[in-house]
């Protein structure tokens, strides 16, 4: 082009319009923000000035919690249609400002003080959000009592990062938190979910606690307290070895995560649930009413995927942010599913391929 030499790299970019350059790969992927151009041999990124009133706007409308298919409409619909979604998008923030308000109260008033202090310190908040999202992909009871390895939580921690990793066999959470200080060796440990669980409301309020693993024993510390989780012996599953081998995915499906949520909870039947997204729509087969579909954004070919929806309800009820983000390899392989507002946690959900919801893919394709 022309005028490469007023090219931004992505990171001059994103200083520049004050996203973070994840944000704007992430809003490349969903078409919402082109590059101008991208180097064939190196991948790299680039931006042109001209495009930094779009990128501000993006981010004054994430800002603003707007969902990224409503966000389209203001960024490129007409402008009686961007004002409607505009002010009905504030009008859902009151109401939903409001509900969280009443239930962060109440919240409040039921927890009971407590402190931690450990090897490894991390922001109780991010603890206990860490532990809300990825024990859920811990087994049920009756897998566990099977395989009681899958019952539990793998706690990692080794200086740079401490890991907690959860999975059924066939839905794999991972999330990542920064240490804010680090003393000894590198260690794992597996400790039972449930007990996991449980500190949630007991840390969630502490601005700093820790995590101290001695050997095979596992322990939450902190202002005098201390609470020791059970372990779990055996080895758990090569968690790295999926997430190393993911192929590129052939879609990326993007679509209000609450509003999705919503559907497969009121109107998912006994068996699966097939999403079929095509032309900015995407409609679920085996959810009442049949008809209605849900906005959305798809890059690749038409999609046709099942999943059982129970698991992918739990994959959605722990997300971050308004959108949902689906990257799909293959209709047999594991879907990733992430947002733009937490690149530190990453779910994957295994596919289903039969009529029934315990017709899954083998569990030798996910760990």
């Amino acid at each position: 082009m022309d005028d490469v030499d007023a090219l931004l790299s992505i990171g001059a970019f994103a200083r520049r319009v004050g996203l973070a350059p994840s944000a704007l790969r992430f809003y490349d992927d969903c078409g919402v923000l082109r590059p101008a151009f991208v180097d064939d041999a190196t991948g790299y990124r680039y931006y042109h000035p001209d495009q930094e009133a779009r990128a501000v706007l993006v981010r004054r409308l994430r800002t603003a919690g707007m969902p990224l298919t409503d966000a389209s409409v203001v960024l490129d619909g007409p402008p009686e249609e961007a004002r409607a979604v505009l002010e009905g998008h504030a009008r859902k923030s009151r109401e939903t400002a409001a509900a969280a308000q009443s239930a962060i109260e109440e919240i409040l008033r039921d927890l009971s003080a407590g402190a931690s202090r450990t090897v490894a310190r991390v922001g109780g908040a991010e603890l206990s959000s860490a532990v809300r999202q990825v024990a859920p992909a811990a087994a049920s009871p009756a897998v566990a009592e099977e395989f009681p390895i899958l019952g539990g939580v793998l706690i990692e921690l080794d200086g740079e990062e401490v890991r907690l990793v959860a999975t059924d066999r066939y839905r794999l959470a991972v999330r990542t938190l920064r240490p804010h200080s680090f003393e000894g060796a590198p260690c794992q440990v597996v400790v039972d979910a449930s007990a996991m669980k449980d500190v949630i409301p007991w840390v969630v309020r502490l601005a700093e606690v820790g995590l101290e693993v001695d050997g095979q024993t596992a322990r939450i510390h902190g202002d005098g307290q201390s609470v020791t989780l059970p372990a779990i012996e055996g080895a758990y599953p090569d968690y790295r070895m999926i997430l190393d081998h993911l192929p590129a995915a052939r879609n990326r499906l993007i679509t209000g995560r609450q509003a999705l949520r919503d559907r497969l909870a009121e109107g998912a039947g006994e068996g699966p649930v097939t999403l079929h997204a095509e032309d900015h729509r995407l409609v679920l087969e085996g959810c009442e009413p049949a008809a209605a579909a849900l906005p959305a954004i798809c890059t690749g070919p038409p999609l046709r995927i099942a999943f059982d929806p129970a698991v992918l309800l739990a994959a959605l009820d722990v997300g971050v942010g308004p959108d949902v983000l689906l990257e799909v390899t293959s209709d047999i392989q594991p879907v990733v599913v992430r947002s733009a507002d937490q690149g530190s946690f990453t779910t994957l959900v295994m596919p289903v391929r039969g009529t029934g919801a315990d017709d899954r893919i083998s569990p030798a394709a996910t760990v």
